[in-house]
């Protein structure tokens, strides 16, 4: 998951290049070469970017908008989210006029050029756009579309777009992330391999960066089980980096998802991949970091995941070993330490939102994950009031002295609470 010398995090205020250096181009034009002049994609949009008049334009003019405004030059992260504060909308920061958008602050003369002149060629745009998008098989998604995932969504700095290749489904179900060195030793290596392994066998997504070392380790264990696995790359879909992993990227693709903040024909650079980092927190309900140096990119991912209110877990190493070091530093500076799956239960507490497993079941506790199939049938019986003991006998199938004995299982773990009248209800 690590990019070259991304030794340092950046600030989420991430005008970068994106803002100081305009270059009028469609995404197709982007090549090695120009991409240390572009920025296609602004990340930093805010959860509520609609007014009603957008919503009344009907779905597509709204979503074009968006992806036209996103993609344009010159506009970041910042600049995108004060375009549709200031402004209201990505429609009506499009049609706004010069005078008006010279007064958003940081768009200034060069911003206001760029955005009116993307605005005049916003249907080619488009449409350059989406014939990409068909030819490699991706969709994309704003932040208001349904499938966007509200884990994301309600971050700081939600992506205003998201390019997808693969099952959209694994947006929506309870995800891990897996990050680490790319330089990962055996021990390393193996270490991912088991816990990937554990989490999809619990139906969790194992989501990570696609890179060498530790994130193809987690990728493939995952694969190996058949669990489900989000890989989030640092260019655009059809630009997979490192090119011998386009295979492994061809086979998440079949069984997950393979997910970016770019437009197809971005080449990966280092400058994204910090960026590509904090969509990986952003998607997880925690981050387990497995093996990192101290001047490892998976150190950028956890500080996103602790800015974001994730749990950060590291994997103790060898004291000697060079690409432990920034484990160590995780847990002398507050991480939880990991040594199986058992250390995450607790951690995760209430989920944002009821979500599914890759079993098909919802949970709304992370300790609903770590329960064995009884527990988790008596826990199901429970209705959303207090439900009586005879009613769980009754919807399980089990006697009522096992019923009994699981509920107190489930209240010492404090998932289940009794009311009294013979009746308990959820305890989160």
């Amino acid at each position: 998951m690590n990019s070259p010398d991304n030794s340092k995090p950046r600030s989420n205020d991430r005008t970068s290049s994106c803002d100081s250096e305009p270059y009028q181009a469609t995404p197709s034009q982007a090549s090695a070469s120009s991409a240390r002049e572009a920025c296609f994609v602004a990340s930093g949009a805010t959860p509520h970017e609609a007014t009603e008049a957008d919503r009344d334009e009907g779905s597509s003019e709204f979503r074009h908008a968006c992806l036209v405004l996103a993609l344009t030059p010159g506009v970041g992260a910042v600049t995108y989210r004060r375009l549709i504060e200031q402004l209201g909308s990505a429609r009506a920061a499009l049609d706004a006029d010069f005078d008006t958008l010279c007064q958003v602050d940081g768009i200034g003369v060069v911003g206001a050029r760029a955005i009116q002149l993307q605005s005049r060629n916003a249907a080619r745009i488009v449409d350059e756009v989406e014939t990409n998008c068909q030819r490699d098989k991706q969709q994309w998604l704003t932040t208001l579309d349904d499938a966007y995932p509200n884990i994301l969504r309600e971050t700081s700095d939600p992506p205003p777009l998201l390019f997808c290749k693969g099952r959209l489904a694994a947006l929506r179900t309870m995800g891990i992330g897996i990050v680490g060195t790319r330089h990962a030793t055996r021990y390393g290596a193996r270490q991912a391999e088991r816990i990937a392994a554990e989490l999809a066998g619990r139906g969790l997504t194992v989501t990570s960066g696609l890179a060498r070392g530790i994130d193809a380790a987690a990728h493939r264990a995952t694969l190996r089980v058949d669990g489900t696995t989000i890989a989030v790359l640092g260019g655009g879909l059809d630009r997979v980096f490192p090119g011998e992993h386009r295979s492994l990227a061809d086979e998440i693709t079949e069984h997950g998802l393979l997910l970016s903040e770019h437009p197809p024909g971005f080449p990966p650079r280092g400058g994204v991949f910090p960026q590509r980092n904090r969509v990986i927190a952003g998607m997880s309900l925690a981050v387990m970091v497995i093996e990192a140096g101290l001047r490892s990119g998976a150190l950028i991912t956890a500080r996103h995941a602790l800015e974001q209110n994730r749990e950060v877990l590291a994997l103790p190493g060898p004291v000697d070993s060079p690409v432990s070091r920034g484990c160590h530093q995780l847990i002398r500076d507050g991480a939880a330490l990991l040594e199986s799956i058992d250390d995450l239960w607790e951690l995760l507490g209430p989920l944002f939102e009821p979500m599914p497993d890759g079993h098909g079941r919802v949970a709304r506790h992370g300790l609903e994950l770590s329960l064995n199939p009884q527990e988790k049938a008596v826990l199901d019986a429970v209705e959303a009031e207090p439900t009586l003991l005879d009613t769980i006998a009754e919807a399980t199938g089990l006697p009522i002295s096992r019923v009994l004995a699981t509920v107190s299982a489930l209240e010492t773990r404090g998932v289940l609470r009794r009311n009294g009248g013979g009746r308990v209800s959820r305890g989160c």
